[in-house]
């Protein structure tokens, strides 16, 4: 994924987003939304900086929703999933959301440390 290329935004914390525009960010899948069967297929991840810690979270977190139309499924996208991503960001309901992004699934932070040790 070559942002310069594209004139994506690179955005270091999601907070940092623009209200639109196209942009490339990291963050981590929080939760996941599929459609019933009876509904057009919809696959949306709501994505965060940094997982939850134990406990949950005492306040709101930035976050992003990431929806791919025509998916019921997203092979290896699940809560805790680390993404980058690339799209045209716009608000939609209140929420920064990126239509059938660009992506790549990247280690989470526990594998990262395994890997250097």
């Amino acid at each position: 994924m070559a942002s310069e290329a594209s004139g994506a935004a690179r955005c270091s914390r999601l907070e940092q987003l623009p209200r639109r525009g196209r942009v490339l960010a990291v963050g981590y899948v929080e939760n996941i939304r599929i459609l019933p069967a009876d509904r057009a297929p919809n696959f949306a991840a709501s994505l965060v900086d940094a997982p939850a810690p134990p406990g949950g979270r005492r306040r709101p977190a930035p976050r992003v929703q990431l929806v791919w139309n025509g998916q019921r499924r997203v092979p290896g996208i699940g809560a805790g999933t680390r993404l980058r991503f690339e799209g045209m960001i716009a608000d939609v309901d209140g929420v920064p959301t990126i239509y059938n992004p660009r992506y790549e699934i990247l280690p989470g932070a526990d594998e990262e440390a395994e890997q250097t040790t």
